[in-house]
């Protein structure tokens, strides 16, 4: 088996003063071509091996590892949208700078590293669908991914708060023309 790597979506979210980041490294059924189309069954993850996976840069084994399931700083979810990860980076001037390129934008992507376990070829159109993935290596922020849907998010407290203020205006809004349209 060989080990490839897939691009995917991520966002950062800074709360109680920790840099936290969380988005999808994998979206099920969400088709990336490049040369050929490649498919993720939703399926893929029901028998791999996730017990020590971590988080990089691009995927390289020259930088530090931003965070890792083994201390419980990566913590992987497969849901029914795919592989949702959420870190909290440690306070280190490398986890801050890659922090900050996500809450600017600048980073907004993620990628995985795995082996396939079982794959279906189509080969009248040209798609392989990877329905069992073996080992997950690692997810990786990334600057170019392999997947187009992913997407990484960077906000801090205080905008949290504000879009959380903007949701409950809106809703007590809705609920004063709902009372209005009622008592006309």
């Amino acid at each position: 088996m060989s080990k490839e790597v897939r691009m995917l979506e991520m966002r950062a979210d800074e709360q109680n003063e920790e840099m936290i980041v969380e988005g999808y490294a994998v979206k099920f059924d969400s088709p990336a071509t490049h040369g050929f189309t490649e498919i993720i069954d939703k399926h893929a993850f029901d028998i791999c091996d996730m017990s020590d996976v971590c988080l990089k840069y691009n995927h390289s084994d020259t930088n530090l590892i931003l965070a890792r399931t083994r201390n419980h700083s990566l913590q992987l979810n497969v849901d029914d949208i795919g592989l949702k990860i959420k870190a909290t980076l440690i306070d280190t001037s490398t986890n801050k700078d890659i922090y900050k390129m996500v809450r600017a934008g600048l980073l907004d992507k993620m990628s995985f590293a795995f082996t396939v376990s079982d794959e279906d070829w189509n080969y009248e159109t040209d798609t392989r669908t990877i329905k069992g993935i073996d080992k997950l290596y690692d997810v990786a922020i990334v600057d170019v991914p392999f997947y187009d849907t992913t997407e990484v998010f960077a906000r801090s407290e205080e905008e949290f708060k504000e879009e959380k203020a903007k949701y409950e205006a809106l809703k007590l809004a809705k609920a004063k023309a709902k009372l209005k349209l009622s008592l006309n």
